[in-house]
């Protein structure tokens, strides 16, 4: 029986995926990766990815973060998590229908949303408010302002894999530019972000994703549009007779035929309905992918790995998309779901709690330093140089934190990575300790980056 090693897996990797697939051969890091005295290698570049990113901490509190309902009011709302492997799902069907490189998609829909923060997108703006000034229960100092960057989660991501993460002898995971580059640009991006990343070398901000970043990005979206429905129907935020007079469900519905009008039992017509709207997008997406790429390279004349390479940088940001007849369907489809389930009343109460608990945690933790845990205060002495604040004489404190702590840019963004690293429940109770003191304390497991 061959053993296949990873000279091996990459000779069979690179005859299946078509020209214009990520080769692992092509992978390249920031830091070298150390043998660790293994003496048999048997994964891939990409592999290798995946796996650093499913035994991360960071995945694994995905699975305390909310995606639109918060997790702990039932057992079936899709979590963080939860939408994560949706993603990486949907994303590796369109990747091995395509031909494209299925180990690089499955690491990059894996890892793509480990910045995201407590609350889902609520967390993440309260903390862009707090950063820029405009959260007025955490007033900062008008002249630190300019020094302390933005907050994304999709840049968070990278700062997690790059620096936070401490399982190897350097910081971070030390995952591929390629992969990086994926979790980056699985939504919009910028060049000149403000956001403080440890190496932005790899990333090609300037030009557009690879295929199999864009096809997460695309994964991401499809994902979420039929899994946020679902969870809608399910939280009785929509009706189902609403959702049927969408265009996308009508045809769905059409396509069915006879088993979606002549089952009766409306939980059965919700799921088939799911199913079928992720059938659509999902098979519209492969073959308007295959029709674009297949245009790209007659117009350049690329048969090859060589000639894609030439052309790769040209390509459009959105190769991988949906026909321009099935997405007026999607956009419509996004349009209801905003209106009637992200803007419900129960969700906001939700977004309106983040705030409260989000916007509160920081002030608390920017006031006295003391508050966070051990490993935060032993990071900000290692990156400045500053006494352990902990060792400090405590009639000195209150002026070791006026004068180097508060107006310090890298200690408000320790808070901030903090903050971004909390499930929803850890920074509940945590509010909750802090402000309501009546309780148990939280557990001082949950939070840490």
């Amino acid at each position: 029986m061959e053993l296949r090693d990873r000279t091996r897996l990459e000779q069979i990797e690179d005859a299946a995926l078509v020209f214009c697939a990520v080769r692992s051969t092509e992978a390249t890091r920031r830091l070298p990766m150390r043998p660790e005295g293994r003496a048999f290698d048997y994964r891939t570049a990409f592999q290798r990815d995946r796996d650093r990113v499913l035994h991360s901490r960071a995945f694994r509190r995905l699975k305390h973060k909310t995606q639109v309902y918060v997790p702990y009011t039932g057992d079936h709302p899709r979590t963080r998590l939860t939408h994560t492997l949706e993603v990486a799902q949907i994303g590796r069907t369109l990747a091995r229908a395509l031909g494209l490189n299925e180990d690089l998609v499955e690491a990059i829909g894996l890892g793509h949303d480990l910045g995201h923060t407590a609350f889902g997108h609520s967390g993440e703006k309260t903390l862009a408010r707090v950063l820029a000034g405009e959260e007025p229960s955490c007033p900062l100092p008008p002249e630190l302002l300019p020094h302390l960057g933005a907050f994304k989660h999709n840049y968070q991501s990278l700062r997690v894999v790059d620096l936070l993460e401490q399982r190897y002898s350097l910081p971070g995971l030390n995952l591929t530019d390629q992969v990086r580059e994926g979790m980056l640009k699985h939504t919009t991006w910028k060049v000149s972000f403000p956001f403080p990343l440890p190496q932005s070398e790899g990333l090609r901000l300037g030009l557009p994703c690879h295929l199999e970043g864009q096809v997460v990005a695309l994964a991401d979206e499809i994902a979420q549009q039929t899994h946020d429905l679902e969870d809608g129907l399910q939280a009785e935020a929509v009706s189902l007779d609403e959702v049927e007079r969408l265009a996308a469900a009508r045809a769905v519905i059409e396509r069915a035929g006879d088993t979606y009008r002549g089952d009766r039992r409306r939980w059965r017509r919700a799921a088939l309905l799911q199913r079928g709207l992720i059938h659509m997008f999902v098979t519209d997406a492969i073959q308007t992918t295959a029709r674009a790429i297949t245009r790209l390279a007659n117009r350049h004349q690329v048969t090859d790995r060589a000639g894609w390479l030439a052309i790769a940088d040209e390509i459009p940001a959105a190769t991988v998309t949906l026909s321009r007849k099935v997405m007026p369907l999607f956009v419509e489809l996004k349009a209801f779901i905003y209106r009637f389930i992200i803007n419900h009343q129960e969700v906001n109460r939700q977004d309106h709690r983040a705030r409260l608990v989000m916007a509160g945690l920081f002030r608390a933790y920017y006031d006295n330093p003391l508050l966070l845990p051990t490993y935060a205060l032993l990071r900000f002495h290692e990156e400045t140089g500053r006494p352990y604040l902990r060792d400090v004489l405590i009639p000195q404190i209150p002026a070791e934190v006026a004068q180097h702590y508060r107006p310090e840019p890298r200690f408000v963004r320790l808070v901030i990575d903090h903050l971004a690293g909390m499930s929803d429940r850890f920074a509940l109770d945590e509010f909750a300790a802090l402000y309501h003191p009546t309780g148990a304390p939280p557990s001082t497991s949950a939070g840490r980056v």
